[in-house]
């Protein structure tokens, strides 16, 4: 069983609404999406967390289960308004078997990142493949690797840099491998720290992955608004079908 880096401590700021993430606005497409895919069959959501997307694609009609391995964050969920209607089974996602044939699964916001060895993602698409039925389409959002930011002999960069909160990925470009390291002010001043390990994975190895799984690419956009795919592109949301 993987780590479980997304305890109470995690879990109890997780849902933070001054997050663009969860700007109405931003999840609409998100829904857009996924209840097209769906059509009249079910969904089912790897790293379900706290629901954000599948409180709003159960609202759309759309039947949702989701796998997570933090009991504190699935815990959220069942507290929210309809959370008690999404089944959820607390596992690892790349491994943990749910009941039910799915027309739609999905990964957002980086999670197949969460997944720190190339074997743990490629068995992540056979999961995924094994639940969907034929036709099924399975759906995943992550960054493009950033390596580009990194200059000769440097391994770390920022991405938040403000006032009570810092944060840095680490890169070890040999292993593929990249730390996020977060720094809060906490209420008595001092900061309070967390690093999260993950494994950035490109475009084309996610294709080989899926064509390992069965699944054919039918779709890539920069975004969810289904913005073209292009060199500058610094994230994907990619969509493959399981073959008949």
């Amino acid at each position: 069983m993987p780590e479980n880096h997304f305890g109470e401590d995690v879990a109890a700021r997780y849902d933070d609404p001054s997050d663009r993430m969860f700007d109405p606005a931003a999840l609409a497409p998100v829904v857009d999406v996924l209840a097209e895919l769906a059509g009249d069959g079910a969904a089912l959501e790897l790293g379900i967390g706290t629901g954000r997307i599948a409180l709003p694609l159960s609202e759309r009609g759309v039947p949702v289960h989701g796998i997570d391995l933090s009991e504190a964050m699935v815990a959220r969920l069942r507290a929210k308004p309809g959370g008690g209607a999404i089944g959820v089974t607390i596992g690892d996602f790349s491994t943990t078997r749910v009941d039910g044939t799915f027309t739609v699964a999905y990964l957002v916001y980086n999670t197949i990142n969460n997944l720190v060895t190339q074997d743990a993602q490629v068995a992540c698409f056979r999961n995924a493949a094994a639940h969907l039925a034929p036709g099924g389409h399975f759906v995943v959002e992550v960054g493009v690797p950033d390596l580009r930011r990194l200059p000769p002999g440097q391994t770390a960069v920022p991405f938040t840099v403000a006032p009570g909160r810092l944060g840095f990925d680490e890169y070890d470009v040999v292993g593929q491998g990249m730390v996020s390291h977060h720094y809060r002010r906490a209420g008595d001043g001092r900061f309070d720290s967390l690093s999260v390990p993950f494994r950035y994975v490109w475009p084309s190895e996610l294709d080989l992955m899926a064509r390992l799984a069965g699944m054919s690419l039918r779709e890539r956009w920069s975004d969810w608004a289904r913005s073209p795919f292009t060199a500058e592109s610094t994230g994907h949301v990619s969509v493959w079908q399981k073959l008949a």
